[in-house]
């Protein structure tokens, strides 16, 4: 097919709920994807942070590969290896504990919130999150995101939900109550542009649930697995949190999520009370072992906090050059440049030259890219931007 046929068929028979660029793309490897039209792309935004160690890393395709001849899915009925092996390998990188296993983060976050009343119980049924959140798109975790934009045509929404600027220890003090079950927060906000949680703030989180006999929800579906130079952000901050939330590069590119609970929490999920049909599928947990041995034995977390820095200091360096930028922030590999303007044309610009950036709230430019980027690579990311910005006399 062309890209033109391609793109009418769906244009016939898709529902149109995506805002999709006018490429069809055929095939990924490493950190670029070729489309249909023979072009290849610099990827510094892999599937929304999906394909954490690259597009279709061969130890992945291979896992998939052995597994799809062996067994596909079994119910949760029964038992199977894999997913046990994956649900050992996150406790024993993380703050022990147990995973139940979904699709997707949404789905995980949706797990979160249920298990956090149901642990919390004798009228405990509040939750706070924090301005600029992202949580996910189904009804519970579109009502946890605050941010009105995705409120909209859904009201009312589920009751019970306080919002609370992020970082702002005194607001979240201000609305904590003994009817407070959790607070849900990432360590560091993705889709609300790149915005890092202070130390501090995670600790009065932490300090304030445990006065209060509350749950601390982290939903590190995009900081998790390795992204930011550890296997999860909050082991940047000296805090542990009671449940975690997981997904994106977890699977390497095969649709998983992940609940990991603390072993008082996770007893009360009894059968009957949650589930996922396909959830910790045999397929989608060889892909998530597949993905946690490539980053250990390819020392990707290193690599990860290694050029996160090295970018840092060379968007910093644009930053000397090009008034538009104000600042550049993140974490290893998860990193927002703050603009004076807005971001929108500077995307499409790159892409246009080969570079695929991401913009979130109208203003950061976005870049997580797969945690086995080069310096070279980050060398031509930061060329491009470099010429785009210089070409619109920015």
């Amino acid at each position: 097919m062309t890209t033109e046929e391609t793109i009418s068929l769906f244009d016939k028979y898709v529902i149109g709920n995506y805002s999709r660029l006018r490429r069809v793309i055929v095939r990924g490897e490493g950190c670029y994807f070729f489309d249909a039209d023979g072009n290849k792309i610099l990827d510094m935004f892999p599937g929304w942070a999906v394909s954490g160690i690259g597009h279709c890393h061969p130890k992945v395709v291979e896992a998939i590969r052995k597994q799809a001849g062996e067994l596909l899915h079994m119910d949760n009925t029964f038992y199977t290896e894999q997913q046990g092996q994956l649900a050992q390998m996150l406790s024993e990188r993380a703050f022990g504990g147990k995973s139940f296993f979904c699709n997707s983060g949404a789905e995980a976050n949706e797990a979160a919130l249920k298990l956090a009343r149901l642990y919390a119980g004798g009228g405990k049924y509040k939750f706070i999150t924090a301005e600029g959140s992202f949580h996910g798109r189904t009804f519970a975790t579109v009502t946890a995101t605050a941010q009105p934009k995705y409120h909209e045509g859904f009201l009312p929404l589920l009751p019970g939900f306080a919002y609370v600027p992020f970082n702002d220890i005194k607001a979240l003090e201000s609305v904590f109550s003994d009817e407070v079950a959790a607070v849900m927060v990432e360590p560091i906000q993705g889709e609300g542009g790149i915005n890092v949680a202070t130390k501090e703030y995670l600790q009065a989180i932490r300090q304030l649930c445990d006065e209060k006999g509350a749950v601390m929800i982290l939903d590190e579906v995009q900081t998790g697995m390795g992204r930011t130079g550890k296997w999860f952000a909050y082991q940047h901050f000296d805090v542990e949190p009671d449940i975690m939330t997981l997904a994106k590069a977890l699977g390497g590119g095969v649709a998983i999520g992940a609940m990991m609970a603390k072993e008082e929490l996770a007893a009360k999920l009894v059968p009957g009370k949650h589930a996922s049909t396909f959830g910790g599928n045999c397929l989608a947990c060889a892909a998530g072992i597949a993905v946690i041995e490539a980053i250990e034995e390819d020392n990707l977390l290193e690599n990860a906090a290694n050029m996160g820095r090295y970018a840092q200091e060379k968007l910093n360096e644009l930053k000397q050059k090009h008034f538009i930028i104000d600042h550049v922030r993140g974490i290893g590999l998860m990193i927002g440049i703050q603009l004076k303007g807005p971001g929108k044309e500077i995307v499409e610009k790159c892409l246009e030259k080969g570079l695929r950036i991401n913009c979130t709230h109208e203003s950061v430019l976005r870049m997580m890219p797969a945690m086995i980027v080069t310096k070279e690579e980050i060398d031509q990311t930061v060329d491009i931007i470099d010429g785009v910005l210089s070409e619109s006399g920015k």
